[in-house]
Formats: C-alpha cells, sequence, structure tokens
C-alpha cells in the first residue's frame, strides 16, 4: 500500500499554510483561499478549510531516510519544540525496528517523523531538510465502528498488518508491513502517545496507489470507492 495523499480539514489554514510553507520548507502545490497542499517526498498532504465550529486534528507521519534520524531531529528542535514522554523527546519501537520524534503544527496535529531502519530509504544529502522527507508513512483514522470499518477497508484490498485480528478498543495497523505505510485504524478518547490529547473523529480522504480512495465523515460513516 501507498498514500498517494492524504486530505484533512483544519480552522486555522493560514497558520498552518506559514508553519509548513515558511517555517518547515514543503513545497507548496496548490494555494486557494479554501486550502491549500503540500509536496511530502512522494506524497501529498492537502488541509482544507473546515466548515463547522469544530477544531479537528490528526496524528500522522512522515517516513525520513534510514541514515538521517539524528540530522531530522537536530533540524527540528531548530524550528519546533519535541514533544516528550516520561522525560524523552524520542522513542524506538522494537517491534517496526522504528524510531521516532514528534511535535505539534498550530491545529494541534501531531505529527510525527519517523525512521523505519529496515524499509526507509538512505539519503546521501548532507545534513536534512523536508526534501529528504519520503512519503506519508500513516495517517489516523478514528471512528467509533472500528471493527466493521476495518473489515471494509480489509475487503477493499488492505490488510491488517502481519494479518493481526482486528481490535475494537486499540489502535490497528492497516497495511502491509514491507511497504511502510498505514492507516492506524482506532477508537475516539484514546490518548495519542506524547500527547494529552485524546483521538477524535474528524472527516478526512485517503488515496491510495494511485486507485483507491477512503473517505471519512464527521460523524465516523465511511465511503470507499476507485478513483
Amino acid at each position: 500500500m501507498f498514500i498517494n495523499k492524504v486530505t484533512l480539514y483544519s480552522h486555522l489554514i493560514n497558520e498552518l499554510k506559514e508553519f509548513y510553507v515558511d517555517k518547515l520548507g514543503f513545497r507548496l502545490v496548490k494555494n486557494k483561499p479554501s486550502g491549500f497542499e503540500i509536496e511530502v517526498g512522494e506524497s501529498r498532504l492537502e488541509f482544507k478549510q473546515a466548515q463547522s465550529t469544530t477544531k479537528p486534528f490528526y496524528h500522522f507521519a512522515f517516513m525520513i531516510p534510514a541514515n538521517k534520524f539524528v540530522e531530522a531531529k537536530k533540524w527540528s528542535q531548530q524550528r519546533v519544540s519535541l514533544m516528550e514522554e516520561d522525560e524523552e523527546n524520542e522513542i524506538f519501537f522494537p517491534n517496526s525496528n522504528a524510531q521516532s520524534f514528534y511535535f505539534i503544527d498550530p491545529s494541534g496535529n501531531i505529527v510525527e517523523f519517523i525512521c523505519r531502519k529496515l524499509i526507509s530509504p538512505s539519503s546521501e544529502r548532507l545534513g536534512f531538510s523536508v526534501e529528504d522527507v519520503v512519503k506519508i508513512s500513516e495517517i489516523n483514522l478514528t471512528t467509533n465502528e472500528v471493527i466493521s470499518v476495518g473489515r471494509k477497508i480489509r475487503e477493499f484490498g488492505i490488510p491488517v498488518r502481519d494479518n493481526e485480528s482486528l481490535l475494537e478498543d486499540s489502535l490497528n495497523f492497516l497495511g502491509e508491513k514491507e511497504g511502510g505505510c498505514f492507516i492506524l485504524l482506532g477508537p475516539p478518547k484514546r490518548r495519542w502517545i506524547f500527547s494529552s490529547q485524546d483521538s477524535e473523529i474528524h472527516p478526512l480522504i485517503i488515496e491510495i496507489d494511485k486507485l483507491k480512495r477512503i473517505k471519512l465523515d464527521d460523524k465516523g460513516t465511511i465511503r470507499l470507492s476507485y478513483e
């Protein structure tokens, strides 16, 4: 599975554009009064103006090169405040052989830079910049109907990682481990690590493999279609 594009919503479009384009340096691909789109390595990330009084936020991860974790962390610390958990500002996941750090953007999104040791490509560039970001590696999908939504996505051709069973009260990773791209399917009111925020249901669109489209509305109802 490859995540081509993710569309998210925000009540702070101008602040987000300044943050991602001016502060972090991501290339602006599209710019409209209703939102904007940036290049995230081989993927695209779009933010649209929220149409309600809610303040949407999400968790997503950007993959970084296997040999650039230290440089990426130092680069990020010069621009943002890294989030901490148990007095640590990074974490190693032994089950997936991955290393991550986190920060918050102006809209409250929990942004993760993740280095998947066996999957992330290496970079020959000196130092680090957003040009080294490989792709969108993770995007959360929060719903009250975790099991039924998970089954629909699985029938749509996106497996649960390692053929694990779907768990109603936990975070489920949907996607092949070899590809390094995952939909994080879970219930609301689940705390995100390195954060005091609990997961909430907010609308989004995920475009996969230049073919599949997953759309979630603000009530947590899912719609699957082909482009």
